[in-house]
């Protein structure tokens, strides 16, 4: 693997992030408006949001990304951090930028006070099920939800 670098997103990364994320939807087969798009791109650059991005960046290109966001917790005086998202472009997966980015995110969590880092992936996600296994703990809840 080259050398990839891991940062938070700037507003002079508006180009790079997008076509990441449209993949990222497209992989979970899901359409968002324009508008929540534009409103989550909006809010990893407000400082006040506890939202977050970051993309991986090799040779000048972005080849993934993470979005974390920092909650309370009724279980723990300190925040938790919820990994929502996460990409790596196909032609690097398996290359430990996955990896790389869930690191940044622990980091970027124990910085801010988070004593936890927690999030979900698809049943059907064998790649990333087995990345996952290798660094955090499954401690097999099951998900729930309800649209309104």
């Amino acid at each position: 693997m080259s050398d990839v670098e891991i940062r938070p997103v700037t507003a002079a990364d508006h180009d790079a992030w997008l076509p990441l994320w449209k993949a990222y939807l497209t992989f979970y087969k899901t359409e968002l408006p324009d508008a929540v798009t534009d409103s989550t791109w909006r809010r990893f650059l407000d400082s006040n949001e506890p939202t977050h991005a970051a993309l991986a960046w090799e040779d000048g290109n972005a080849v993934g990304m993470v979005h974390f966001i920092f909650h309370r917790s009724n279980w723990s005086i300190n925040y938790s951090c919820y990994l929502q998202d996460l990409l790596v472009v196909p032609e690097q997966r398996g290359t430990g930028v996955g990896r790389k980015l869930i690191e940044y995110v622990y980091v970027a969590a124990k910085n801010g006070g988070a004593d936890k880092v927690h999030w979900l992936t698809h049943e059907t996600n064998a790649t990333a099920i087995q990345l996952y296994e290798r660094i955090a703990e499954r401690p097999g809840y099951i998900q729930f939800r309800k649209p309104l």
